[in-house]
């Protein structure tokens, strides 16, 4: 697979990277552990050096479980986690204090098997610490050796310069797809300006852009979509159109909804690098062949005037956790 680096940080890395949560949270329960482990190691055999994990997917199970699959290539890898949540709970609220960054790394270095986390992510905003608090905290931990680059997740673009200028951040992971593009407005001309890059989650729309998903599907009892408005049966039948036109791009490419959704976020920009997730193996080979896919002009020109009409319906979040993003 092909190589990007992460804006001007140096931080090199395979182009589609591997969002590791949904392994251990979030859409169910988690995987069997040696599946899971199957799973992370087969994302490296098909050229996969980036994953993703984070304290609150668990919390602490995802890492652990990461830091198991890759202990024996761990040099071969980079190894993305986040803090920023009180006791790794999300509904505990949000805790970015310097005290608890360091606390985080020392206790996530145990659980990775590791003796650095190449990209440390503040996982959300934290509206009662100044971001340079807890800017200053990783550029102490980059300085002791413990993490080798910064990042932000879900932050505004006044978030971004200020930490930015405390210590550089290497890339911004946030939302974006097919079906939310609203960090093109502002986020991605900031990230272009200071040299950062952007890692999108979510880049398959929670899965909604693979037309695995309808009006019909039943989500687990665990599952986040069930609170997701997004996901609603009214605002997943008013989002069938965008699936139904993305299926007839793809036909047309001799590729599939997920391909051409991935493929288009990697065209974008060159310092793009989505970390599509998965628990299946034959989903996870269906990703990375979107690596292969080229887009032309004339391909995205088609994509966008096909997709212009249509208005993607219901929030992204329920209120509660909205609050958390794009501070």
């Amino acid at each position: 697979m092909q190589k990007r680096k992460l804006g001007k940080s140096g931080l090199e890395v395979s182009a589609l990277g591997f969002g590791c949560m949904g392994l251990s949270f979030g859409f169910g329960p988690p995987t069997e552990k040696a599946q899971a482990i199957r799973i992370i190691r087969a994302a490296h055999d098909g050229g996969v050096t980036f994953f993703d994990t984070a304290e609150a997917y668990g919390p602490y199970q995802n890492e652990e479980l990461v830091g198991e699959a890759l202990e024996p290539i761990r040099d071969q890898v980079v190894i993305a986690t986040k803090f920023g949540f009180r006791g790794g709970r999300p509904n505990e609220g949000l805790d970015s204090r310097p005290e608890t960054v360091r606390a985080h790394t020392e206790a996530a270095l145990k659980r990775l098997r590791t003796d650095r986390i190449d990209l440390l992510y503040q996982h959300r905003v934290d509206p009662n610490v100044p971001i340079e608090e807890t800017a200053g905290a990783v550029k102490e931990l980059i300085a002791a050796g413990k993490v080798g680059h910064f990042g932000l997740s879900e932050a505004g673009v006044q978030i971004i310069r200020r930490a930015h200028a405390v210590q550089p951040v290497t890339a911004l992971q946030s939302e974006y797809s097919l079906w939310w593009r609203e960090p093109e407005e502002e986020i991605l001309p900031t990230l272009e300006e200071l040299g950062i890059g952007f890692v999108p989650f979510s880049p398959l729309g929670k899965g909604f852009l693979t037309g695995a998903i309808n009006e019909t599907t039943e989500f687990g009892s665990t599952d986040f979509r069930n609170i997701v408005p997004r996901f609603s049966t009214e605002a997943r039948k008013a989002n069938q159109p965008l699936v139904d036109v993305l299926g007839e791009i793809a036909e047309g490419k001799g590729a599939t909804r997920a391909q051409i959704a991935l493929a288009w976020l990697l065209a974008q920009k060159p310092w793009i690098v989505p970390i599509p997730g998965t628990t299946r193996l034959h989903r996870l080979e269906e990703n990375l062949k979107a690596a292969g896919v080229h887009l032309t002009a004339d391909d995205l020109r088609a994509i966008s005037e096909a997709l212009s009409g249509i208005e993607v319906q219901g929030a992204r979040y329920p209120a509660h956790l909205q609050a958390h993003v794009n501070r």
